[in-house]
């Protein structure tokens, strides 16, 4: 019997394959479109009539769509689990 030696190439580092993987995209994606949504509900609902804005209250907004947009992408039922 002869055996012929495996050559397996590397596809780049970690953190480009994780890149291509389209579930880590959408995510990135939506939890960008999440953050701005957060700013402009923060923006719209409670930031015009404001005189000052402090930074924490827009960064908890912005916190909270981003964890939304990072939800709806991996939660049981957008991977047809539920």
């Amino acid at each position: 019997m002869e055996f012929k030696k495996l050559e397996i190439k590397e596809e780049g580092g970690f953190l480009r394959r994780l890149l291509k993987s389209p579930n880590v995209r959408r995510t990135i994606i939506y939890a960008i479109l999440g953050g701005i949504v957060g700013f402009l509900f923060f923006y719209f609902t409670e930031g015009i009539n404001m005189e000052t804005i402090t930074g924490s209250d827009i960064f908890r907004s912005i916190a909270f769509g981003v964890f939304l947009g990072i939800f709806i992408t991996n939660s049981p039922c957008a991977r047809g689990r539920c």
